[in-house]
């Protein structure tokens, strides 16, 4: 797999991994038995989206070549996009919630995130 990507996809581990701009590295275990378990994804084993290399994003499990995400119809990337944006704001409203500070120092508790 190519290196640099904007985003990393795991479907074995279930994860989604934002590798740039704010919170680039924070990786979420999204479980979604019903996403993770269509049959587009039955043979892909990592997606490495937003390349240099787009003919090398996304790896299959067996000797299928290494290609491009639009190569491999998988839909739309901004579903994963979507669904690490729903993970990040149940982390940054958890963390809201377990900060004891007065919210007057915190700020509003966060409704929304978008990458």
């Amino acid at each position: 797999m190519t290196t640099n990507a904007t985003w990393t996809i795991m479907l074995e581990d279930k994860k989604i991994v934002k590798n740039n701009g704010a919170e680039a590295g924070t990786g979420y275990v999204i479980n979604d038995d019903s996403f993770w378990s269509q049959a587009k994804f039955a043979n892909i084993w990592a997606i490495q989206y937003g390349t240099s290399v787009s003919s090398d994003e996304v790896e299959h499990r067996d000797t299928i070549p290494h290609c491009s995400f639009a190569d491999a119809s998988l839909g739309d990337f901004q579903d994963f996009i979507t669904k690490w944006d729903t993970a990040h704001l149940a982390r940054l409203q958890s963390d809201w919630d377990a900060d004891e500070r007065d919210e007057s120092e915190k700020g509003p508790r966060p409704t929304s995130y978008s990458s």
